[in-house]
């Protein structure tokens, strides 16, 4: 099992920037990609940002040039974080972080809150 605590949400104006920071505890030995999903209201989830092992990344279009996720990883804790900066309204999602293991099994956080206000 991976356990994740997230933290960093908040609320911004737009142009403003936040740091969002995942946490992951647990059989983190097994962890492949860490990464980030969004649900705004009334939309789907959508994949923000994620990190490989191997420090590859793969952004969604609409963040590209203005978010950078980046990771953190040692044998007692692995950490995923998300810098947004020239937020916009439309960034406005409670987001959640996602881990998945080498065996497939794929692992979310409780996600956080995140505003922005025009």
């Amino acid at each position: 099992q991976v356990q994740l605590v997230e933290s960093g949400g908040g609320l911004v104006q737009a142009g403003g920037s936040l740091r969002l920071s995942c946490a992951a505890s647990g059989n983190i030995f097994r962890i492949s990609d860490m990464g980030w999903y969004r649900r705004a209201p009334g939309k789907q989830r959508e994949l923000v940002a994620m990190i490989r092992s191997g420090g590859s990344t793969t952004y969604a279009d609409s963040v590209k040039g203005r978010f950078t996720i980046s990771d953190s990883r040692d044998a007692a804790k692995n950490t995923v974080y998300l810098q947004m900066n020239s937020l916009k309204p439309e960034d406005t999602a409670d987001y959640y972080c996602n881990v998945m293991d080498t065996v497939g099994s794929t692992y979310w956080g409780r996600g956080t809150q995140v505003t922005v206000s025009s």
